[in-house]
């Protein structure tokens, strides 16, 4: 009997340390996260229980790369493994520590946190303090003395290729890439300085497989391409989508292996985008 009860006195001891662990890692938790990734309560950690000792220096253009559908896998490539301990399995927010260098070399510190819908894609991204926001903002071009500001669009058509915005395949807005987000986060910068009278959003594919489902495909990247542009804060009746399918190639390929034909194609795989005005 006295093994036996030193053996259960272990046992308890073990799960009590397994249980302290999983508190210190949930205890900073957001309440009422939703299936839609949004917190009726957005709760950020104390910055002394910080993992990673001082946080980091991000890369502005990554932080300015994410947004609504970013998986864990593209935070982790764009802004490293979360500062914080954020708990075991079901993990639905990820925890930041940042730094920015000021111009007048002062060091400006902020928390970011990401939080995840049931499917683990960001989708609410909170900063502490809030004003910390306005530090991904790109700076302003600078003004000749004498000269107002003239706002120049983005030259007509631009084309982006497919293959850097999507992978194989894919067309929705939660499938764009970190490369992808990156070019059409600064298009949108630059279209809203300009204010254009119309964008035209074109989607275009090589000439593999099906032509209905190739129309259909540049139908669906063209209108994830515009709703990102819409997210950015592009004005709904400024942007027009549409698809034309496999039917203007900007590249000719003979036929051979299906992965060299993929590879050659690739120029045709692309989203032209039109600003007129």
């Amino acid at each position: 009997m006295k093994d036996i009860s030193a053996t259960t006195r272990s046992v308890v001891l073990a799960l009590a340390a397994v249980g302290a662990l999983a508190a210190c890692g949930t205890r900073h938790v957001s309440r009422d996260i939703g299936d839609d990734g949004r917190a009726g309560e957005v709760v950020f950690p104390k910055a002394e229980d910080i993992v990673l000792k001082d946080g980091t220096f991000p890369n502005l253009d990554n932080l300015r790369a994410i947004g609504p559908g970013v998986t864990k896998d593209q935070l982790y490539a764009l802004l490293g493994r979360p500062h914080f301990r954020e708990g075991y399995a079901g993990v639905r927010e990820w925890d930041y520590l940042f730094h920015f260098r000021q111009d007048g070399g002062g060091v400006t510190t902020c928390q970011y946190k990401v939080i995840f819908d049931k499917g683990y894609r960001g989708q609410s991204f909170h900063w502490a303090p809030e004003s910390c926001a306005e530090l991904l903002k790109p700076p302003a071009p600078p003004v000749a003395a004498g000269s107002a500001p003239v706002a120049t669009p983005p030259a007509a058509p631009l084309s982006l290729s497919a293959d850097a915005m999507f992978a194989f395949g894919k067309s929705e807005v939660a499938d764009l890439l970190p490369q992808g987000r990156a070019e059409l986060s600064a298009l949108a910068q630059r279209l809203k300085s300009a204010s254009p009278a119309r964008v035209r959003v074109v989607g275009h594919t090589d000439r593999i497989g099906a032509e209905a489902a190739n129309q259909a495909l540049s139908e669906r990247r063209a209108q994830a391409v515009r709703q990102f542009l819409l997210e950015q804060g592009i004005g709904a009746a400024a942007i027009e989508a549409e698809g034309r399918g496999e039917r203007e190639p900007v590249k000719q390929c003979e036929a051979q292996p299906r992965g060299a034909l993929i590879a050659c194609l690739a120029p045709n795989r692309r989203v032209e985008i039109v600003v007129e005005g």
